[in-house]
């Protein structure tokens, strides 16, 4: 049994480690915190995280934990569901694993009366698995939306680049907040939009805080 406990110490740490000591770093050396750092700040002091689906993915191709992290914690006296985008796995993107570790989360949330804060750094759908989460993804979005008609709040706190699929989460969201010169919403980024129509943007002007806070539409 002790051999056991400690083979499962092993693998819960690789789902503390996320993407790994490379990744982390440079994460870090952009300024930025880790998923698991932004949770540990926005939770009350000296309240507990009670983390479901650390094992997520286990046994299968995708990174142990399945690139988000999901919980709950006590902000501001409240009980709330938290999900993290890991954005040291792949950029945060999603798999199949995320997805299915997402809809657990939203269960729960909806069988307690939880709000939902999501911690967001996103790129989308992990690509060559996309055909897997499409159309299951899209539950995601809608149970967003049956929380707000729930009236459990959903609020989403965008970190960085948000694209794709990512981009949906604050855009249903009942209440955003965006990290001013850091956070970008959109579907496609400029390369997007330069082969598609032509046009030359930037990140800031296409979906920066600033962009979405004062341009209606």
């Amino acid at each position: 049994m002790l051999e056991r406990v400690a083979d499962l110490a092993e693998q819960h740490a690789k789902a503390l480690a996320g993407g790994g000591e490379k990744y982390v770093a440079r994460h870090h050396a952009r300024g930025k915190l880790t998923a698991r750092e932004r949770i540990e700040l926005l939770v009350d002091p000296d309240t507990p995280f009670l983390e479901l689906g650390a094992l997520a993915g286990w046994g299968t191709d995708f990174t142990v934990g399945g690139s988000i992290i999901t919980g709950i914690g006590v902000v501001e006296g409240v009980e709330c569901m938290i999900v993290a985008n890991d954005p040291t796995v792949k950029g945060g993107s999603s798999n199949p694993v995320t997805v299915k570790k997402g809809f657990r989360a939203a269960q729960v949330a909806e069988e307690n009366g939880l709000p939902t804060i999501n911690l967001v750094e996103s790129g989308g759908a992990d690509l060559p698995t996309q055909k897997d989460i499409f159309i299951p993804g899209g539950a995601s979005f809608r149970n967003i939306t049956r929380a707000s008609e729930d009236r459990r709040p959903t609020v989403a706190l965008v970190f960085g680049n948000s694209t794709a699929g990512g981009a949906y989460i604050p855009g249903m969201s009942d209440y955003v907040v965006m990290v001013d010169g850091g956070a970008k919403v959109f579907l496609g980024g400029p390369p997007l939009v330069k082969m598609a129509t032509g046009e030359e943007s930037d990140d800031e002007s296409l979906g920066g805080a600033s962009m979405h806070a004062k341009t209606s539409g």
